[in-house]
């Protein structure tokens, strides 16, 4: 079954999660008409290839023009009408930019899994939970109603400045025309009627002066209001749910929604500030003791200007955080001389400010760091911020090609060594800018999640588990020296956390019995998820009981395993994984025979077994665990062939397959069949004009059970042949032989 259609399956809550991220970015129809090639396509390896990324967006338009010519021959008018709206769409926004599509799509692929993880979960994570607050969605809408009033308020207001200006242009016009007649004229009964209508017009502008200076007021004090209080919270709640976000959890919206709030209430303060402008205008050419403008309108503008700098600097955000693009699940984890990603955004988009904003982006500026390594950025560091290159038109900046480069240490200083040493260091890159605008100067600064910095791959591992545990526990931007006291975190959301890992990185989600596997591997004991808290060391320093790494070393390997050589067989749902021995032999015990589950290994690290049930003659039951197979052995063989051909020898019986039926009654072909490389039948036969007559040869794993009653059988009785042993039984058979005598 095709992801989609497992989406299309979901309750009616997740479905409403899944249509908030499909858009004209992407649109839906597209996903629905195109499921099955677009899932067959590597999105994600595309993100960070612009060739590839080419070619699949032109076969992506190819697909679409198929489509077109299939429902023009149905006649279906808005199908048609909408394909070719879409068409165009595609082809506008990403025809200079495509590897952007392919983000996009890697994306909305990657939540869709996520979703279908969380729908399979019993319950729905305290942290993801959190971020889907009904209060927070009930305030997101409260402060969209309030933008608008602020907006329409100053609208208004501008009405009533215009009345102002009439009635002061008529008093004005008025007063002239009395003051250009003769002294006799004066004395007229007219004119002393006239000079009473001037007193009575004045009395109406100190009136409507006060009036338009305390509206004024009271839009400055509602936008403050709502700034200060809602929209603050707001842009919070934004930032975290980025960090969750970076550390595999659900995709953060709402950027856009924000970006209209702040355009909406720049543009209101930048309208009152204008109004001032007028009143101060119609000051110099009208004033009269108790006027009020001279006495409010400088607090007013102070005002004014004082929310508009506050506007701007928070504002400025990354949008995007640091990311190598050879490891798109990995950001804030930089390699030295390694070019990466990051996207700033300005989220008061004005016309007048594009292409007008510089950008400088500097690492570890005016920051003292717990680390004596210093770093320099290599490539462009310096950008304007530009409408253009956004798909949603966004004021926005991408740099791509800048590199950390290590400075070298003067002498007497000494640098930190060790890995957990310099993937505990916590490093900021820095951007600052200059706005000018209506006469206002406004200097902007925003820095990055903090980042990890390594100089081997090899260190990358432990430089991750630093982003998740400093994202996990803590939504401070710029807590560079955490790690000298790194506080514990609660294990139901780490928990959580790692679920995201495989429903990320993997595809498929883990389950509350796989979570509950790995509590007992980082605690040692069954514990309750809600009040346990779970200690940095125990998550990433200290070695696991009799072992020789850690627990996150040990997933990680588990992960790389998954993602490299079994993945197709985890996202069916088909390896249980994570299952104890004790937990293992409960649930095969009452099987049927040859009934098998597949499971990670606990003391190899990156290493994968099966454990099949079988039956005495005395009708006692026995389990047999196969050696673990590693990545170097999987390599070599595709693991659901090692299934279908793995055979057993039983003293001198005729070697058989003891792997009947998936736990808990799945036959093993039916699980496995479609993920074969090929059908044992189909190996090939020497032919007459065969180059040299070599009969092709085929690798079949065997092990050797010893028929010794007097003896318990463990799992070390299923050793695999040797590499040597092998070599001898492939020396004197033929590969067409082996399957029935060894």
């Amino acid at each position: 079954m095709s992801q989609w259609s497992q989406v299309q399956q979901l309750e009616m809550k997740f479905l409403e999660q899944v249509d908030h991220f499909y858009d004209d970015n992407f649109p839906m129809e597209i996903r629905h008409l195109l499921a099955q090639w677009i899932e067959s396509q590597d999105w994600e390896a595309a993100s960070n290839n612009e060739a590839m990324a080419t070619i699949l967006l032109q076969n992506l338009l190819i697909q679409v023009d198929e489509q077109l010519d299939r429902v023009s021959q149905e006649k279906n008018l808005l199908l048609i009408h909408n394909l070719k709206r879409i068409r165009k769409l595609l082809q506008g926004k990403y025809h200079g930019n495509p590897m952007h599509v392919a983000v996009i799509i890697s994306n909305c692929l990657r939540e869709e899994r996520r979703i279908l993880a969380a729908a399979s979960m019993p319950v729905q994570g305290p942290l993801e939970k959190s971020l889907q607050n009904s209060v927070v969605s009930e305030r997101q809408r409260n402060v969209e109603h309030k933008v608008s009033d602020c907006k329409n308020s100053a609208q208004m207001t501008d009405q009533d400045v215009k009345y102002l200006e009439d009635l002061q242009e008529e008093f004005d016009f008025r007063y002239k025309t009395i003051q250009s007649l003769e002294q006799n004229d004066k004395n007229s009964i007219l004119i002393k009627q006239e000079m009473l209508a001037l007193q009575a017009m004045l009395n109406t502008l100190d009136y409507k002066r006060k009036e338009v200076l305390s509206k004024i007021g009271r839009v400055i004090h509602e936008i403050d209001m709502l700034m200060s209080n809602m929209l603050t919270e707001e842009l919070l709640d934004w930032k975290r749910r980025q960090q969750i976000a970076c550390i595999g959890g659900p995709l953060h919206g709402g950027l856009d929604q924000l970006q209209n709030c702040f355009t909406l209430l720049a543009e209101s303060l930048f309208q009152v500030r204008r109004q001032l402008e007028k009143l101060d205008e119609l000051l110099t050419r009208l004033t009269y003791d108790g006027d009020p403008i001279p006495v409010q309108r400088p607090q007013l503008l102070e005002k004014v200007n004082f929310l508009l700098y506050n506007l701007f600097r928070n504002s400025f955000v990354v949008e995007r955080q640091p990311c190598m693009p050879t490891h798109p699940q990995r950001p804030m984890v930089l390699k030295t001389l390694i070019q990466f990603t990051v996207k700033l955004r300005l989220l008061i988009k004005l016309p007048e400010l594009n292409y007008q904003i510089r950008v400088k982006a500097t690492i570890d500026k005016n920051v003292s760091t717990v680390s004596n390594r210093r770093f320099v950025l290599c490539g462009t560091h310096v950008k304007a911020m530009n409408m253009d290159e956004s798909a949603n038109g966004s004021l926005s900046v991408e740099f791509r090609h800048l590199q950390p480069k290590e400075m070298k240490l003067s002498a007497g200083s000494k640098g930190n060594e060790g890995s957990h040493m310099v993937t505990e260091e916590l490093h900021s890159i820095s951007f600052e800018t200059q706005v000018c605008l209506y006469g206002l100067t406004i200097n902007l600064e925003t820095s990055s999640l903090p980042v990890v910095m390594i100089s081997n791959v090899s260190q990358l591992p432990n430089a991750w588990a630093s982003i998740i545990w400093y994202n996990l526990s803590t939504n401070d931007p710029q807590n560079l020296s955490f790690f000298n006291n790194p506080p514990a975190a609660p294990l139901s959301q780490l928990l959580e956390v790692l679920s995201w890992q495989f429903s990320s990185y993997v595809g498929r989600g883990l389950n509350s019995e796989q979570l509950n596997m790995l509590a007992e591997k980082l605690t040692g004991q069954q514990v309750s998820y809600s009040d346990y808290q779970l200690s940095w060391a125990k998550f990433c320093k200290e070695h696991l009981p009799g072992k020789s790494f850690t627990f996150w070393v040990w997933l990680e390997a588990i992960l790389d395993l998954i993602k490299k050589h079994i993945l197709p067989l985890w996202i069916d749902g088909y390896v249980m994984g994570f299952v104890s021995k004790e937990k293992e032999r409960i649930l095969l015990k009452d099987k049927t025979p040859g009934t098998f589950l597949l499971r990670f290994s606990e003391s190899n690290l990156g290493g994968i077994t099966f454990t099949w049930v079988d039956q005495l003659e005395n009708g006692d039951v026995t389990f047999h665990s196969v050696e673990p197979y590693n990545k170097g052995r999987l390599s070599a063989l595709p693991f659901a062939d090692i299934l279908r051909d793995y055979k057993v020898i039983m003293a001198d019986n005729v070697p058989e397959n003891p792997l009947k039926y998936l736990y808990p009654d799945i036959p093993k072909d039916k699980a496995f069949g479609k993920h074969y490389s090929c059908q044992p039948n189909e190996v090939s036969k020497p032919s007459d004009g065969g180059e040299k007559g070599y009969v092709p040869s085929v690798f079949i794993p065997v092990s050797k059970i010893l028929n010794d009653s007097t003896e318990p059988h463990s799992p070390s009785d299923l050793l695999p042949m040797s590499p040597s042993v092998y070599a001898v039984l492939r020396e004197h058979l033929s590969p067409t032989v082996i399957e029935t005598a060894v």
